[in-house]
């Protein structure tokens, strides 16, 4: 079967310029970039609705993604990814209980590696994953972007002092 070209454009997010991929077929990359590309318009018809949505969620309209995905990886990667789309927004688990869902304690370092592996940032919640103590540990984006984007799911918004 015949693949159909990857579709790519730039948008603005507040934690940066964020780089889409995707077709027909479905989105199959969603990151955070750290240069500043210069933002695409017209967007492909393929990647609309996700622009749609990941700017939806940033204004906090939006809770649940509703995509048709299509991430490369490995059977054991895109089971650790299924398992985090049902992670709650607003909720967070640690690599431990992430492993214990997926079905083997011992799993934890390949659970782990599998969601830093994730192709699809936020729309594949890999940022609701912590340390069992609390802590946030890696995060491909940085961790000052994963809490921005636990506490901007939290119910409890943070205030700064100054």
């Amino acid at each position: 079967m015949e693949q159909l070209p990857l579709q790519t454009c730039y948008i603005e997010t507040p934690l940066g310029h964020a780089k889409i991929s995707g077709n027909e077929d479905g989105i199959s990359s969603v990151s955070i970039v750290d240069t500043q590309e210069e933002l695409s318009n017209p967007i492909h018809e393929s990647l609309l609705d996700c622009v749609i949505q990941l700017k939806e969620y940033f204004n906090t309209t939006r809770k649940n993604f509703d995509l048709k995905l299509h991430p490369e990886g490995t059977d054991f990667q895109k089971k650790v990814w299924k398992q985090l789309e049902t992670i709650p927004f607003g909720k967070s688990i640690s690599y431990l209980q992430l492993s214990k869902q997926l079905g083997d304690v011992k799993a934890i370092r390949a659970a782990a590696s599998a969601n830093g592996k994730n192709p699809l940032w936020i729309i594949i919640p890999c940022h609701r994953v912590i340390g069992s103590d609390g802590s946030l540990t890696g995060y491909a984006g940085g961790l000052y972007r994963k809490q921005w984007l636990l506490n901007h799911e939290s119910e409890y918004k943070q205030q700064s002092l100054f």
